[in-house]
């Protein structure tokens, strides 16, 4: 039987961060796929340059973003301030929303000024995401844009997510932010300036892969069951008995490997499609990204890689928000796409020339008391067997790409320090 210190499953961010803050070399990374990055991989093809999905990184913490820069050609990346629109009834308006109403029509920028106005603001807490969103934004607001595109992306009935399921990223309302707005605009949000490489975001896993021994990472293997006793994980090939393990696989995925079952059904998620289109010339928008809320297209969000990496043909992804349990035909949701593109005046007369597509499931995570409850249950006791579930998809809520590997270090770190204390 095969032993090691720290077994990682999973070679994404979090995995990959992990394994380069641990003060050892003794650990195996399992990766089901055949390359490493998880949803943060790149494809190149006929001179285009996609990701899975807008893979951006908005860094917070200069640390984090020096550790990765330094590990790149300095002159590989575009730091970009963002230009991002919502088409909203055929126009377009800065996002976001709500501090930009004064650029909706008359009738209904009153709406929206007079419902935020008079919105409920009793100290009841509110019971839900949909609640939040009316107490937050009032009627108008929330009817218009929040709730129709939020419901869009999770896929879901809004009522189903925790109050607080977006966290700092769910941006919060302030009247005075919002009249001042109207005559000094500043539409800030959390991401406004985000860094980007030129070879795609694959270009931050090879960063994360610089100091990694290849050999360490066991690609095309997939762990199938765990002993959290005996501390042994079984894969199709072989048996390995670890000392902690690091989980960044979904978290339903690792209750399966330890064979718990109970609370299961209470996670839940939803699967995103992602298209990502190139056409033989470039288009008239100087976009970044743009949002979607009306019903009537498909889509949700679709971004402008030819606008971030400044390439002379339009180069588009689209994302499309699904149920986990949606059946659908690729090449009928592609002609859907092309329609409402051309509806949405997107594209005119552009030819597609290549596209990609992938399914990203699970995509968004359905946060809710019940779900981060099971989870925290469950930590305590994974915890205790030296069993730690980490990222997106382990640690089962919403968050960025650097709180990953902001996450992966604050653990690495803390081992480290405990391994010294023992040491002493």
């Amino acid at each position: 039987m095969e032993k090691v210190k720290f077994l990682i499953l999973g070679s994404g961010v979090s995995g990959l961060a992990f394994a380069n803050f641990i003060d050892s070399d003794n650990y195996l990374i399992i990766e089901k796929e055949d390359s490493p990055g998880g949803y943060c991989k790149t494809i190149i093809q006929d001179g285009f340059t996609w990701d899975y999905s807008g893979h951006f990184f908005h860094f917070r913490d200069s640390k984090i973003e020096e550790f990765l820069v330094s590990r790149m050609d300095q002159n590989a990346f575009v730091k970009v301030v963002k230009k991002t629109k919502i088409l909203y009834k055929e126009n377009y308006i800065d996002f976001p929303f709500q501090k930009n109403i004064h650029q909706l029509d008359k009738q209904e920028f009153l709406d929206c000024l007079y419902d935020l106005h008079f919105r409920e603001t009793q100290n009841t807490s509110p019971s839900n995401f949909k609640e939040m969103v009316y107490k937050n934004c009032g009627k108008s607001i929330s009817e218009a844009f929040l709730i129709p595109y939020n419901e869009k992306l999770y896929a879901c009935d809004l009522s189903n997510l925790d109050a607080d399921a977006m966290g700092r990223f769910f941006p919060k309302t302030n009247i005075d932010d919002i009249i001042k707005n109207f005559k000094y605009p500043e539409s800030k949000s959390y991401n406004d300036v985000f860094t980007y490489p030129k070879g795609g975001a694959i270009e931050y896993i090879s960063a994360l892969l610089k100091d990694i021994d290849l050999k360490k990472i066991a690609f095309n293997e997939c762990v199938e069951k765990i002993d959290p006793i005996k501390k042994i994980a079984f894969t199709k090939h072989r048996q390995i008995q670890y000392e902690n393990l690091i989980s960044s696989v979904p978290f339903p995925k690792l209750l399966d490997y330890l064979s718990i079952t109970e609370g299961r059904n209470i996670l839940s998620s939803n699967k995103v499609l992602v298209f990502n289109l190139g056409f033989d010339k470039k288009g008239d928008s100087e976009n970044h990204w743009v949002y979607f809320p009306e019903k009537k297209y498909r889509f949700y969000r679709i971004g402008y890689y030819d606008n971030i990496i400044q390439q002379n043909r339009m180069s588009l992804y689209v994302e499309i928000g699904m149920k986990t349990e949606d059946i659908f035909d690729k090449e009928n949701e592609l002609k859907i796409v092309l329609s409402h593109l051309k509806e949405a005046k997107i594209i005119t007369d552009h030819k597609l020339i290549s596209y990609h597509s992938v399914i990203m499931n699970p995509a968004y995570v359905h946060i809710n008391k019940e779900s981060q409850q099971l989870f925290e249950k469950c930590s305590i006791q994974f915890n205790s067997q030296n069993i730690h579930s980490i990222g997106r998809y382990g640690g089962w809520k919403y968050c960025s790409i650097e709180d990953n590997i902001i996450e992966a270090k604050v653990l690495a770190t803390k081992i480290n320090n405990n391994h010294k204390k023992c040491a002493e």
